[in-house]
């Protein structure tokens, strides 16, 4: 059963947490409309990438968009006779697997192209190691990550891709069993790990390259999986109790993460992301597909898209959302801009805020009176009587 800790985390951080809005505000808005099928989209500032059946072709290409422009997003299209899917942004990068086919039967690659000049995008190879497959990249700053090997034992492995013509490999986790789809942010990867016998979630500072520095951040029984982190903070979905949830945990101390739930209602919570203080995931609690966040600010839930039809896959950067929606008879990559109270962010913290909730109320006051007329002195001599 959960520990004793992530009970207190839920009675100290999550206290009296608002419900969901019945009904969404926002009105999403498609990004480049086709009748192509767009799916698995990622978003960093205002640059949107996902993968793109072209049907002319029926194969996969990666498309490139930038919001800054809403009258023609779409400026970048890389793709060639094989497959390019699951891609992932960070500034003026972007990274994905690629099928590539050397006279025999061919496996996943991992490749990036800096589209800092637009006019002349620099498309290069990050990993190709024959008879194997990479697939699955993060990317975060100079740093790439995915996930390496053949099904059964896949490996966490990363590249720093300062020196766009010689990335410089690291393994990262190659332990027994799986290592699956690595999020990363900054010097900090996690990843979903069949070590222990099912899925769990674990993290590793990458900081000394040559010396990461493993822990574990959900060890529970059943499964954990699909990681997201941005921060201290990382998500995951959970099915613990028998269907799938979204948790969450602090590694402000990585040896002693702290669980909390995010959104454990009826039906499947699933793929979460994270950016800053806000948690969206696709949620089919309303008998179809919506999008759903979470301020861990002000600790409230709040409902993004409720269009009858099945919208999944989102990703957050700063107040923009993103996701594929099927609401016009293809999958197409939506998004919508989040503002007002469900967004609200910390812009000073007051003085008496014990919980972090960035309100000074009776919750803070009840934790100032439980660690009452406490005293930390050494020795214990010093400290006044009782």
């Amino acid at each position: 059963m959960r520990s004793l800790m992530c009970l207190s985390l839920l009675l100290l951080m999550m206290m009296a947490p608002g419900s969901a809005e019945a009904r969404s505000r926002w009105q999403g808005f498609a990004v480049s409309p086709t009748t192509d099928n767009q799916e698995k989209p990622d978003i960093h500032n205002s640059i949107i990438v996902w993968q793109q059946l072209i049907a002319q072709y029926g194969d996969y290409d990666i498309c490139v968009a930038d919001l800054n422009n809403p009258g023609d997003p779409l400026f970048l299209v890389i793709g060639d006779a094989n497959d390019q899917m699951n891609p992932a942004v960070y500034d003026s990068t972007v990274v994905w697997q690629d099928f590539v086919v050397w006279g025999g039967p061919g496996d996943w690659d991992i490749h990036a192209a800096d589209f800092s000049d637009r006019a002349d995008p620099q498309a290069y190879v990050v990993t190709d190691i024959a008879n194997n497959d990479e697939q699955n990249p993060a990317i975060s700053g100079n740093i790439v990550v995915w996930q390496d090997g053949v099904e059964g034992d896949f490996d966490i492995y990363g590249a720093d891709i300062t020196d766009l013509a010689n990335p410089a490999e690291f393994p990262i986790a190659n332990f027994e069993r799986d290592q699956q789809r690595p999020a990363i942010y900054r010097n900090t990867v996690v990843w979903q790990d069949t070590y222990f016998g099912d899925w769990d979630i674990l993290g590793s500072d990458i900081w000394q390259r040559n010396k990461p520095t493993d822990f574990g951040v959900a060890l529970l029984e059943k499964d954990q999986q699909a990681p997201a982190i941005s921060g201290n903070i990382v998500v995951w979905q959970d099915n613990f109790f028998g269907d799938w949830d979204i948790y969450a945990a602090g590694i402000w101390d990585p040896e002693n993460p702290v669980e909390f739930p995010i959104a454990a209602r009826e039906g499947s919570q699933m793929n979460p992301d994270i950016d800053g203080h806000i948690v969206v995931w696709q949620d089919d609690r309303n008998g179809n597909w919506d999008i759903f966040g979470y301020n861990l600010t002000t600790r409230r839930e709040f409902q993004i898209t409720d269009d009858r039809h099945d919208q999944t896959n989102p990703a957050i950067s700063g107040n923009i959302v993103v996701w594929q929606d099927n609401r016009n008879g293809n999958w197409q990559i939506y998004a919508v801009l989040l503002d007002g109270p469900e967004a609200a962010q910390c812009a000073a913290r007051p003085d008496g805020d014990l919980n972090g909730d960035c309100t000074t109320d009776f919750t803070d006051y009840a934790l100032m009176a439980a660690s009452w007329l406490e005293c930390g002195l050494e020795p214990q001599e010093a400290c006044p009587p009782r």
